[in-house]
């Protein structure tokens, strides 16, 4: 039998954040094919040749290029089992990407060298900050004309207010992009374009090499003068800061160029951390614990339309995980016989024979679990972070079948258990209520119910403002605010009552008017049991 403690150390689980087309799904590809496990890369914009990204798996996904869900792929390098969770950079489809960052232990963050820091990257590196999770940086798209290298230090550093350490320093960009000058090992690696994991690399040894002056001088002479000012101006690698995620070591190349993968695969397996302890209400549960337990951050629906399943995503937090085994669904005090969990490559998937602390594992899932359930061996453990946020938009759904209502609904249920968007059925009997962060989401869930449900749906404007999932400890206090307040209460899809407010002024005389009651903005998907 394995030794849990050194199955747990070969582990690494990260998730890439960046801005939309900053390169994130192209390098999730290459990061896949530099670590042999895939034949050939895809990309995101390799739709005219029928190729499209192994991690881009919806229709809505290929005819857009973009992603609208998170997808796991779990692979092998240099003996370490490496989990990889490519998420959406849209901010339409924030809520998947915050809830995959608190099954992780670090993070790969992706720039576009041309844009520098964008909007997107503020809000994923502050929800990184929170948890403390060490980052690594990879400027991208050296093959074009980008910023200043020192400027773009400059403003990660002052922006998202973390500190640089480059690992790696570019030499020229665009078509004088000449490769990289590794800090570390005072070696230069040069670029060239569309190299794969096994041509051999062209390295040569010290900045002052008397060769690269005749090979590119122009290049060069710049690039001396740029790291005498980075050696004096930027911070040293530090292992300890970056693991406290106060540091970043930052890496410079072209993911659609295959330039600089290597670097960050093997920067993942040498620094990254192992996975630690997860926090439970209870206690905080170390991954080398003998017993088995888990927790759902994810639930997609239809992965495989052939078979219209629902899969849940754990991550394993302690324990081994062996195919058969028993363990207890906590919140439905339920045993399960696991004889079907799988892992993932995107939507491909295959059994499972063992999983351990940092994994991420698929258990399908016939409509009784949900984000933030916990599972064990027994011990009752609510695992905690995994946040659902008030919708900002509001649509009234219909349909032009009525005789395709059952599909509605029961497309709705696993769209909304999958987190791809809140439902909300009003209690009056009204017509069911769609709420998001972004408009995009409607358009993804319209494409999903026709493609994967068959249902052609319609959304209508409604005037609802806002929602706030309501609690209170007096149980008839909370039935005489549902007697009265019927017709602006709706459910969610895990039966969370909720007030739909139709204004600021509404949603602030209500709380004014039921003062026992607590109106929350967010939504904690762990259940306390």
């Amino acid at each position: 039998m394995p030794d849990i403690r050194s199955e747990v150390a070969r582990r690494r689980t990260f998730a890439i954040i960046s801005h939309p087309d900053a390169g994130k799904t192209t390098l999730t590809e290459k990061l896949l094919y530099f670590s042999g496990t895939i034949q050939a890369a895809g990309t995101v914009k390799g739709k005219k040749g029928g190729k499209f990204a192994t991690s881009d798996w919806m229709d809505i996904e290929k005819q857009r290029g973009i992603s609208v869900a998170s997808s796991v792929m779990q692979f092998d390098y240099r003996d370490h089992v490496v989990n990889l969770l490519d998420t959406p950079g849209h901010q339409d489809f924030s809520e998947d990407t915050y809830r995959v960052l608190t099954a992780v232990d670090s993070a790969l963050m992706v720039i576009d060298a041309a844009k520098g820091v964008e909007a997107q990257t503020i809000k994923l590196l502050n929800v990184c900050r929170m948890r403390h999770t060490p980052i690594i940086t990879f400027m991208n798209k050296y093959d074009r004309e980008v910023r200043d290298n020192l400027e773009l230090l400059d403003e990660v550093e002052s922006v998202l207010e973390i500190r640089c350490a480059p690992i790696t320093w570019p030499i020229g960009m665009g078509k004088t992009f000449r490769g990289v000058y590794s800090i570390l090992s005072d070696e230069i690696i040069i670029f060239t374009p569309g190299q794969g994991p096994l041509d051999e690399v062209e390295i040569i040894k010290g900045i002052d090499n008397p060769r690269l002056d005749e090979l590119f001088p122009l290049e060069i002479e710049n690039t001396r003068m740029e790291l005498e000012l980075v050696r004096g101006a930027s911070h040293p690698f530090d292992l300890e800061e970056f693991l406290a995620g106060t540091l970043t070591p930052v890496f410079f190349g072209s993911a659609i160029n295959n330039f600089g993968i290597r670097e960050i695969l093997n920067a993942l397996v040498d620094w990254a951390p192992q996975p630690s302890e997860t926090h439970a209400i209870q206690r905080d549960v170390e991954p080398t614990e003998e017993k088995f337990s888990a927790f759902v951050f994810k639930i997609q629906a239809n992965m495989d339309p052939k078979h219209r399943d629902r899969i849940a995503f754990l991550r394993v937090c302690s324990g081994e995980f062996t195919r058969g085994m028993k363990f207890k669904h906590l919140r439905l005090n339920r045993e399960i016989a696991a004889n079907s969990v799988v892992t993932f490559m995107a939507q491909g998937r295959e059994q499972v024979e063992e999983a351990y602390a940092g994994d991420i594992i698929g258990l399908p899932n016939h409509g009784n679990i949900q984000i933030g359930d916990s599972f064990s061996e027994g011990e009752l453990l609510s695992f905690t972070g995994i946040p659902y946020f008030a919708p900002e938009m509001f649509r009234i759904v219909r349909i032009k079948n009525p005789l395709k209502i059952k599909q509605l609904q029961k497309g709705l249920q696993q769209l909304g258990e999958e987190g791809a968007v809140q439902v909300f059925k009003p209690l009056n009997g009204g017509d069911l209520i769609l709420g998001a962060v972004g408009v995009l989401q409607f358009e993804v869930v319209a494409s999903r119910l026709l493609n994967e449900y068959g249902v052609e749906a319609m959304f209508e404007s409604t005037p609802i403002y806002t929602a706030r999932w309501v609690s209170c400890d007096d149980a008839k206090k909370l039935a005489d605010f549902e007697k009265n307040l019927v017709n602006n209460l709706g459910r969610d899809a895990a039966d969370s009552l909720a007030y739909l407010a139709t204004s600021r002024v509404n949603l602030d005389l209500t709380m004014e008017r039921w003062p026992e009651l607590k109106f929350h903005a967010t939504r904690e998907h762990a259940v306390t049991l």
